[in-house]
């Protein structure tokens, strides 16, 4: 890329802020709602009654958040623009009952989330964050972003096998992480701990969605910086660029009259199937969208010629072409970090995009000035998916999978492209801008 097209590392900069600042779906939505709010964001409860006023709302839902402008004297029919994305990631979640031990160590129970690669959680530095649920039925966000915990991996001498045969991992029993010593195990000291660290009173939790981080912050990485290495890339790194590009056309909006009602859906539960009350797979969007057109006026014949006219941007991490494992790779299709987005394909409608929501990117990109590359999947090897099918069939919305292309997918610590996460942001913009 030249110099001339090189973005800014301001942009990739907040972006590691934004990954180190939110370990958890909880604090993900409450770091997005916080920088929309900053745009002139309102938060709307889902109890309350809506008003058509224009302007930018958002609605929180644990780990998910909706969020939209509606311009000055929009139409009830006016069509929607989403971004969509998750803010979930793969990884290690504490248990109901989480205090476990033996031989004089005492470990922390965890259930397996998602398909994480898990010998990247081995040896190492691994804090503690999520929601914490109190006696009044309120909610308390909590991060222990320090080293609390550790999966010690077993040293060679005692598995010789492992040079030869590979590490195998079992995942009850080799993945429980150490916290200390102690040849007593007592129930409640792992939320006894959090509630002191939470300044709350002992015994004022009575519920927990709890996961492990590496506290590790994200970095620059290479000779010339031009690689970033953080956690939780997939998926936040979408989460931050639409969040960033819907606050962007809120801001142009009052002088360009936006003909579209721009958009972030940011769900959790993607890593596994998505179906819950905050996934794509749930009602949440529909009962916003439609909410929206109604609070303004609208009839459900409104309300279907909206949606016959809304495109969906599924936002997700994909592959980039790995060096040592390129046969994994389609042989045609080779995405390159720093070579801007991807459109994702996949015939069998493991990605939404056809030919004409390939148009649609393909238009917004050259509006923002950004390249961008086609990935499909070896023929050899299955293809995964994301939420851009689930929604494309749930609503009847036209849906194009896009993304950045990265290394170590579902990895403890993943790579990608420093350039790309503006590139990105600014296609978004484009596309939300109409």
């Amino acid at each position: 890329m030249s110099e001339a097209l090189r973005p800014d590392r301001g942009h990739t900069d907040d972006l590691m802020t934004f990954l180190a600042a939110s370990p958890s779906p909880y604090h993900a939505v409450a770091n997005a709602a916080e920088r929309l709010e900053k745009a002139g964001f309102r938060q709307v409860v889902e109890t309350d009654a809506w008003d058509g006023t224009s302007g930018g709302k958002y609605v929180l839902r644990g780990g998910a958040i909706i969020a939209w402008y509606v311009p000055e004297g929009a139409a009830p029919h006016t069509p929607f623009r989403i971004v969509g994305a998750h803010t979930d990631s793969p990884n290690l979640r504490v248990k109901p009952q989480p205090d476990t031990g033996a031989h004089g160590w005492r470990q922390v129970a965890v259930e397996i989330y998602g398909g994480p690669l898990m010998n990247s959680w081995l040896d190492r530095d691994l804090g503690l964050a999520g929601r914490l649920t109190l006696r009044d039925g309120s909610t308390r966000l909590v991060n222990v972003d320090r080293p609390l915990l550790r999966v010690p991996q077993l040293a060679i001498h005692l598995d010789r096998s492992v040079s030869a045969e590979g590490l195998k991992l079992d995942k009850q029993r080799h993945l429980q992480p150490v916290w200390g010593l102690g040849h007593d195990v007592r129930d409640g000291d792992l939320i006894s701990f959090l509630e002191e660290t939470a300044g709350l009173p002992e015994g004022d939790v009575t519920g927990w969605d709890l996961m492990v981080h590496s506290v590790e912050p994200p970095a620059y990485l290479g000779r010339d910086r031009e690689l970033v290495a953080g956690p939780r890339m997939d998926n936040l790194l979408s989460v931050h660029a639409g969040t960033a590009a819907l606050a962007a056309a809120a801001t142009a909006a009052p002088g360009t009259g936006l003909p579209y009602i721009p958009v972030l859906a940011a769900f959790d539960h993607e890593e596994n199937g998505s179906q819950s009350d905050t996934g794509a797979d749930g009602p949440l969007l529909g009962t916003v969208l439609e909410r929206s057109v109604f609070a303004r006026g609208g009839s459900f014949e409104d309300r279907a010629r909206a949606l016959a006219g809304t495109v969906c941007l599924s936002s997700d991490t994909g592959h980039a072409v790995h060096p040592n494992y390129a046969e994994r790779h389609d042989p045609t299709h080779h995405p390159r970090v720093n070579g801007g987005p991807i459109l994702k394909v996949n015939v069998n409608n493991r990605y939404a995009t056809d030919g004409s929501g390939r148009a649609v990117f393909a238009a917004a990109c050259e509006k923002a000035g950004v390249p961008f590359q086609s990935f499909v999947s070896n023929n050899a090897m299955p293809c995964g998916t994301t939420i851009g099918p689930i929604t494309a069939a749930r609503h009847g919305i036209r849906t194009v999978d896009i993304g950045v292309a990265i290394l170590s997918m579902h990895s403890a610590r993943e790579l990608c492209g420093a350039d790309d996460p503006l590139l990105l942001t600014r296609a978004l913009t484009a596309f939300l801008e109409g």
